[in-house]
Order: structure tokens, then sequence, then C-alpha cells
């Protein structure tokens, strides 16, 4: 695939990237896209590398290895090098039903288990996947397909993120009416809401929003079932219902002085951040605002950045980012062998912007919060922290021990917890009454099917906090099932 010697002939290129400093005066996204030139020599770097690992799609020692929904990328790789557009399209499109999302969002696990990685830079997969979408659309090749004919079968999705979608997409593609219902006042969860402007343009998504209801597909917003619509009063109307209400329970920080006024959990600041921006450019002023603020992110991951990202947009006077884990290495250690993900020490947007702004990475790293103290009005004012020493014993147990004397008070106005999510919330579950395990939806992996007859689950409600790429696999499997479901048989991949 690509041009025979391609890997050695050309070095990987990134996409462009906005200069730091200056895209923090908008919220618009950091990244430009690839020339045709720069397109058609990352697409010869693609090998024939005879078994191609990047669309195996598992997980090796936990991490996603592959891509999940199997694109298959050698082959698009090779047309885009080519020239031959229209025809990479249509390969990208038979396994992913949405490019323009993990073009943009993606960890890129395929580019972590790329041949040319075992001793090179990988192939930029995630740069030539989104350019394909995106000129698909700019040329007018992304057009409704409309169903030729209909099931009779009504379907409902809980839930409009990207295992919705998918789900969504797939069923009614096989003909099946299919409503989706969202809680929100915009459709696409957490890729609406939870995903910054600067990652994720909005319009991305209301384009391919628009696209679906012009396919034939319902979109019900502002509609919590379990609150304005019963679970009972759901399964009464539809043949079959599909929860995929993600997993947005957010994992609280259990420490003195959590009651203060200031601390916020990380997705409530994203989320009321971006409304507002999509309502009214701030004008309504229903944001939690970090201007001139010292503000600390306790959380090491990926929502975490989004948040330091945030608030140096809103001009805050200092962001740092709590960490509990050290500093990743520059190269792969010999646990973390080829083609599992790479854990290396990565400069992310939001890091790279503080230090342009700041002069240092924001991340603090084995570093635990003792406590928050307050001021006479209840608001924060401080945190207490302490560094930690982690170690690994021969059985592989991690333990965490405080160093003396590495006390340190870190001058505070607003805190974001960011340590990840517990599962989906609970009393939807409960009134469908499916079975949970670890609060997760019990509903066996390839199946999604529940306890209950006729209601599935996919996404993060079934398997937990995962990747985009991950919800919308589950998404197009559950479908798939779904369909077996309604009608004895099924033509779904």
């Amino acid at each position: 695939m690509g041009k025979a010697t391609g890997f050695i002939e050309y070095t990987r290129e990134e996409e462009v990237k906005r200069k730091p400093l200056s895209r923090l005066d908008d919220w618009k996204e950091y990244t430009l896209p690839f020339s045709n030139e720069t397109l058609a020599r990352q697409g010869a770097r693609c090998m024939d590398c005879g078994t191609p690992f990047c669309h195996m799609g598992m997980e090796l020692n936990g991490l996603t290895s592959g891509c999940p929904i199997h694109n298959l990328i050698p082959e698009w790789n090779d047309l885009v090098y080519r020239g031959r557009w229209k025809e990479a399209l249509d390969r990208l499109l038979k396994t992913n039903n949405f490019p323009e999302f993990t073009g943009r969002v993606c960890p890129a696990p395929c580019e972590g288990s790329c041949t040319v990685a075992i001793s090179d830079p990988a192939v930029a997969i995630k740069g030539i996947e989104r350019a394909i979408i995106d000129k698909g659309f700019a040329e007018g090749w992304i057009q409704p397909r409309i169903p030729k004919k209909r099931t009779g079968k009504k379907v409902a999705i809980v839930g409009s993120g990207p295992a919705g979608l998918a789900c969504a997409d797939q069923l009614n593609q096989a003909g099946h009416s299919v409503t989706v219902y969202e809680r929100a006042d915009r459709i696409g969860g957490l890729l609406m809401y939870g995903i910054p402007n600067m990652k994720l343009e909005k319009e991305v998504i209301e384009r391919r929003v628009r696209l679906l209801e012009e396919e034939g597909i319902s979109f019900v917003t502002n509609t919590e079932i379990g609150k304005d619509m019963t679970a009972e009063e759901l399964r009464s109307q539809y043949d079959a219902v599909v929860l995929c209400t993600g997993a947005q329970k957010q994992r609280d920080l259990v420490i003195e002085g959590r009651e203060l006024d200031g601390i916020h959990f990380a997705m409530d600041y994203l989320t009321v951040v971006t409304k507002s921006l999509l309502d009214s450019n701030f004008k309504d002023g229903n944001f939690i605002d970090a201007k001139d603020k010292h503000v600390i992110v306790i959380g090491g991951g990926d929502t975490g950045a989004d948040c330091v990202a945030t608030a140096l947009r809103q001009k805050c006077k200092s962001v740092v980012q709590f960490g509990k884990h050290p500093a990743l290495p520059e190269k792969r250690t010999e646990d973390n062998p080829w083609p599992q993900f790479p854990l290396i020490f990565t400069l992310d947007y939001a890091y790279e912007e503080a230090k342009a702004k700041f002069g240092d990475d924001p991340r603090q790293y084995c570093i635990q919060t003792k406590k928050i103290v307050g001021d006479e009005n209840g608001k924060v004012k401080e945190l207490h922290t302490i560094q930690m020493e982690k170690t690994v014993d021969e059985s592989g147990k991690v333990t965490f021990k405080e160093i003396p004397g590495t006390e340190k008070i870190w001058p505070c106005d607003l805190v974001f917890i960011a340590i990840g999510f517990e599962g989906p919330e609970q009393p939807v579950l409960e009134q469908f009454g499916v079975e949970t395990v670890n609060k997760k939806v019990k509903a066996p992996y390839g199946k999604y099917t529940t306890n209950v007859e006729g209601v599935f689950a996919a996404g993060d409600a079934r398997r937990g906090q995962s990747l985009v790429v991950w919800a919308i696999h589950e998404g197009r499997e559950a479908a798939r099932e779904v369909d077996r479901f309604l009608m004895g048989t099924t033509n779904l991949p």
C-alpha cells in the first residue's frame, strides 16, 4: 500500500497548528488541514506490511491497540497517495459512520500500532482520515442516503453521543424508524458539550445531525428518559430500546474543604462554557469564568487538559494541573512494546498553550492534594499538597508514599475535578430494570442484550468511560443485534 519505498523517502509531517498564543484569542479549532501534496506524501508512507496491525482493534495490556472499528487504513492511504479521493471516501465510510469526529478527537491507537512506528514515526493516519471526510463534504460527495423501504419497526435510542448516533445511523439504513432522545438542548452528547470547540467545532456535529435528519432519523431534545418520559412509556411505544446514556457520573474528590465555593466538576465547567458560547457568545453570562483567577485542575487526563485550554482562553491568571503519576518517558519502555499504545511523553495542545503563555508546562506530577482551604466567605483560597513516590513491586502492585518535607501551599480561586467517571447514572437504569455489574449495564459484548426483553445497551453505559471510536464500534454492533432481534436476520456488519 502506498509507495513501496515511501516510508524510506518521506518523513512524517504533522498537521499545521495555529500559533499557541494567537489561538488563545478565539475558540476555533487549533489545527489546520494538510495540503493535498502533503497528504499524498503521507499516504505514500503506508507500508505494504502484510499484516496491517493499524486496524486490528483490540486491547493489549489494558490499552487500545489498532482501530476498534477496523478502518481499512492501508486501502484509503493508498487511494489518497494516488489522488483517488472519492474511492478513499467510500472505503473510509464502509467502517466509520463519523470520520469527522474520530479524525479530530481520537487519540489514534491506529498510529501506535502502525508498522512504520516500530522504528520511525507512524504514518499520519488521523490527519489523512480527517482530510478524506472533510473533502467529501466540501466536494458535495456526502449526500443523504434515504432508505428505499421501511420495515415498520420502531426503535428508540436513549442518548445522542457517538454510540447512540452510530446505532441510529445503522438502524435507519436498515429501514427501521429511529428516534433519538437527548436530555440536553443539543444533539451530540459529550461530543457537543464535553469536548471544547478548539478540538471539535460544533458545526461539524450539527452538519452530521442535519444529514441524519434528512435521512429520516428523528431527534427529540430536552427530554430526559426517566423524568420527562418513563421507561415504561418508552417501551410501550417502540419495538426496541437501546441505552446509550454514556458514563457521565463524575468521580468526586473526598477531601477536607470540598464544600467550598469555587470547586466544580470538570465536565460541568466545560458544558456551561460551551453552551454559553453557542447560545450567546458568552453574552448571557451563564458560565463559570476563570478570568484573572488562579486555576488548579485535579486529574491528569484529557478532560483536565481541556479545562486547562478553556481557562487559558478565559484569560486566567495562572493554571496548574495535578496528576498522581510520574511523567511518562520520552521513549517506549520495555514493558510497553509495539504494537501496544505508546505510553510516552507528549505536549498536548493545552500544555503547549500554557507553556507559551506562562513559560512552563502546567502539569505537576506525583502530587496529592491534602486539603482545600477557604477564606472567611467560604470561597476557595488555597490548596495544600504533598509530593508522592510511586513504587511497583514484583507482583505489579502499585503503592504511593508521601515524601516528607515536600508540602506546598498553592494560591487558588477555582478548582476543577477531573479524576474520571464512575459509570452511567443509575436512576434511568433502575427504571428500565436492567441488571448492572460494577455500576455498568450488564450486556454481553457482541450481543448488547440486557436482562429486559427488547432493551439493549452500548457504548460507555455498557463498557465504562472509553474512547469515541469504541463508542462508534459498539453502536454499530448493537444496531446489528437490534436488527437481528426485530427481523430474525440481519445484513448489518
